[in-house]
């Protein structure tokens, strides 16, 4: 996708107004709490984030609603002692709700509100994972179904059936490769000389080892498999980063992943967790008494609490003692 140059009769962009500019801080403020920073020690104030008052402005300046977009909901994690099974359950549903009603803060602020696409990457990480596709539709069908069953209006999905109409899922992965992926030796470049890269690949690498089930090879064997596949990853989430930001151009993009201030993305958290990684989609919720819904490794859960069926399907664990 092209990029349209100005010509050079076109006239400057008028300078944001005062009353916008404290607009797209108010509409800040609701992110600060929920935020997922790279550098915790940086305060949470308008002028640490100026790319995200930028994104804002987009919108507020000429009275539109905020269009947030989110990479994230996949498809569940293969490895059975993270997750229940292979479709939503009542941590998607929650982080769902979660979203919503961020985005329904939004309009107390801020009059025309705020919409939010989640840009599914399922599809685009599937084969490197080993999650076929024929699983990631279903749970990108289940998703849409329980943003409807739950009234979630504010909320829609994007994921690779929306582009390349009529071809394969392979055939679309090699063309949004092509079309926006690093390649695997400039990434091992960055491996080699940037910090944050290498923080990247390790965690990635870590990740893949944690999310493998049925390996019967070695410890070894599978780290450096793992390792291999990280670079893949790595490309693939920029391919997919640049492909949703062609597709949707104007947008404030967010993040699950931390993101340091200044960064074009703003990281936020869906639900309480132990650490960084773990997401609904690689972890099950558990529910206590007095206590805020959290996410955990299945096997933990099994230990904690008791199972709850939902429409016939295992959804989650409450603790009752």
């Amino acid at each position: 996708m092209s990029k349209m140059t100005p010509s050079p009769s076109t006239a400057p962009a008028a300078a944001p107004s005062a009353a916008d500019i404290e607009t797209c801080a108010a509409i800040l403020e609701l992110l600060y709490p929920v935020r997922r920073a790279a550098d915790p020690d940086t305060p949470n104030t308008a002028e640490a984030f100026p790319e995200q008052i930028s994104q804002l402005l987009d919108f507020v300046s000429v009275g539109e609603p905020v269009m947030f977009t989110l990479p994230g909901f996949p498809c569940k994690s293969p490895n059975p002692a993270k997750v229940l099974g292979d479709l939503p359950d009542e941590g998607e549903r929650l982080a769902l709700r979660f979203l919503d009603e961020l985005c329904a803060a939004v309009e107390a602020v801020y009059a025309p509100g705020a919409r939010l696409v989640i840009c599914s990457d399922g599809h685009i990480f599937g084969d490197v994972i080993g999650v076929a596709d024929d699983r990631v539709d279903a749970y990108s069908d289940e998703l849409r179904q329980l943003m409807a069953k739950e009234g979630l209006s504010r909320l829609s999905l994007f994921n690779l059936q929306d582009i390349y109409p009529g071809l394969s899922y392979d055939e679309k992965r090699r063309r949004v490769t092509v079309a926006y992926a690093p390649t695997i030796a400039q990434l091992r470049e960055e491996v080699m000389t940037d910090e944050s890269t290498v923080r990247l690949y390790r965690g990635i690498t870590r990740f893949l080892v944690d999310d493998t089930a049925h390996w019967t090879g070695s410890k070894s064997a599978l780290q450096r498999e793992c390792r291999t596949r990280a670079y893949e990853v790595i490309a693939r989430s920029r391919a997919w980063g640049d492909l949703i930001a062609a597709y949707h151009p104007r947008s404030f993009r967010l993040s699950i992943h931390p993101q340091p201030a200044g960064a074009a993305k703003f990281g936020i958290r869906l639900l309480d967790a132990p650490d960084v990684w773990m997401t609904p989609w690689h972890s099950v919720l558990v529910e206590e008494p007095g206590k805020a819904p959290r996410l955990v490794r299945h096997k933990d859960a099994v230990e904690l609490g008791e199972l709850v069926n939902v429409d016939g399907r295992p959804s989650h664990y409450r603790i009752t003692s």
